[in-house]
């Protein structure tokens, strides 16, 4: 049993009222270049002949243009140009060369601003086809499980650090195969392209030999020799550098027990129907897969029960090093004890909700979850 170990950091940010926040800058964006308009015909109106508002009139559009639509951009545009046109004519209805300047200015100024509309708007399609690009590869490389397989309720969630990213190093995959269902959570080393290889490479590895292999420890062996031919054809310092923290567990049919074979990777938390938390901490822990030409430490999995009703919890450090504004760590297995959740989704809603609070919003980490509970 764990035990409370703190409140949250000073520094925690309510979302709700991030998402406030965020709505009215939205709200004010899109009514600003109106008031920009009236602003400018206000301040006409009020100030002698020698002051003008074409500040006014020509910053209208090109606020318009990040966030209006090319034909309401055009709209502004037009609108700020007959308010141009129409408080020189309270003075003198024949244009003169004041009011042919400030035409021709305010003109110009819509004209770049439909322009700079287009460039925003192609850019947004471009970043929405790399955006669906992105999730397509996620589905395919980290599909989501089922939520229920082999009699147990299944639910994972990937939280990607950096803002519109939605696959890195972090991996997990759910396998029902003769021996039981089989599940792993791992972290590979680095960020990138390179970092997304690897993680196809060990979840393919995982899937044809949890189907294939007796035992977690033929499994486990099977992933560091996938992951060393990898290595190789990538090149030589890169196969001496790369490696990946994995725990892998077996839930046999029919059984109350859970099989653990922990690779140098967070342990995984139990957490029981009544609220107990247990850490379920390797007796003999072993490298990250990829290292075995440091040494040769022998795979032991680890047994241990698992009673109806409650939750295997399998994480990667992005939750348990995710730091607040102190400095201070969230502790998964001190913030769950005494909780009990209906599902294994909404237990990992709930914590990616208070890990991103905890963090100030700010992870520095990729966060990958998955649990599953007995019934």
């Amino acid at each position: 049993m764990v035990t409370w170990s703190g409140g949250e950091g000073a520094g925690d940010r309510d979302p709700v009222a991030e998402g406030r926040r965020i709505l009215g800058l939205r709200v004010l964006l899109q009514i600003l270049p109106g008031l920009l308009v009236v602003g400018g015909v206000l301040y006409e109106g009020l100030t002698p002949r020698a002051f003008t508002a074409i500040p006014f009139f020509t910053a209208a559009p090109l606020v318009a243009a990040p966030v209006y639509s090319l034909g309401g951009t055009v709209g502004v545009g037009a609108v700020a140009l007959l308010a141009t046109y129409a408080v020189h004519a309270r003075f003198n209805f024949a244009p003169d060369a004041d009011t042919a300047t400030d035409v021709v200015t305010v003109a110009t100024v819509a004209v770049l601003a439909a322009l700079i509309n287009r460039v925003v708007r192609r850019g947004d399609q471009r970043l929405a086809s790399a955006r669906g690009i992105a999730e397509a590869a996620q589905r395919a490389v980290l599909p989501r499980p089922e939520g229920r397989i082999g009699g147990f309720d299944i639910a994972a969630r990937y939280e990607a650090a950096q803002a519109d990213a939605y696959i890195g190093g972090d991996l997990y995959a759910v396998q029902d195969t003769p021996y039981g269902v089989r599940l792993i959570v791992g972290d590979v080393r680095g960020k990138g392209m390179g970092a997304v290889a690897a993680v196809a490479v060990v979840i393919g590895a995982f899937r044809e030999a949890a189907e294939q292999e007796a035992t977690l420890e033929a499994v486990a062996q099977r992933l560091e020799r996938a992951l060393a031919r990898e290595g190789t054809r990538r090149g030589v310092i890169e196969a001496h550098e790369d490696f990946t923290t994995a725990v892998l567990a077996e839930l046999p049919h029919g059984d109350g027990i859970v099989r653990i074979l922990n690779r140098g990777h967070p342990s995984p938390l139990l957490l029981h129907a009544d609220g107990t938390v247990r850490s379920l901490f390797a007796r003999d822990p072993a490298l990250p897969l990829g290292m075995g030409d440091l040494g040769t430490w022998p795979d032991r999995a680890e047994e241990t029960g698992f009673p109806g009703g409650a939750t295997l919890l399998l994480h990667t450090d992005g939750l348990s090093e995710a730091r607040d504004a102190h400095g201070e760590f969230y502790d998964p297995g001190a913030r769950l004890e005494g909780r009990v959740f209906p599902d294994p989704g909404t237990l990992l809603r709930t914590l990616s909700e208070e890990v991103r609070r905890h963090s100030g919003g700010g992870m520095t980490d990729d966060m990958a979850l998955l649990a599953v509970r007995r019934k």
